[in-house]
């Protein structure tokens, strides 16, 4: 009977999880030959000011990131359009 525990941050939604508990599940069928009947998939989702990384808290992480996206000018993508060919026209006598 596996049973697998899931931590993530905050913000997944009920789709996410959902891919998340069947992909864990498959995997297990799969590989271990394990029966889907007694798979067990817990996630846990950890508010973002309760969990660090490198000494940083992820919500500190998350702030810095979407200050710096809005600083980011826009991108600007160029595109060249080709003029059409005029098509010939016959004038009827």
């Amino acid at each position: 009977m596996p049973y697998v525990r899931v931590e993530i941050t905050d913000g997944a939604t009920t789709e996410q999880k959902r891919a998340i508990s069947k992909g864990i599940t498959d995997v297990l069928v799969k590989v271990l030959n394990k029966n889907p009947e007694y798979t067990f998939v817990v996630i846990d989702e950890v508010d973002s000011d309760n969990w660090g990384h490198k000494g940083v808290l992820v919500s500190d992480i998350r702030k810095q990131e979407a200050k710096a996206a809005a600083k980011k000018p826009p991108k600007v993508v160029k595109v060249k359009l080709k003029a059409k060919a005029a098509k010939p026209t016959t004038k009827k006598a």
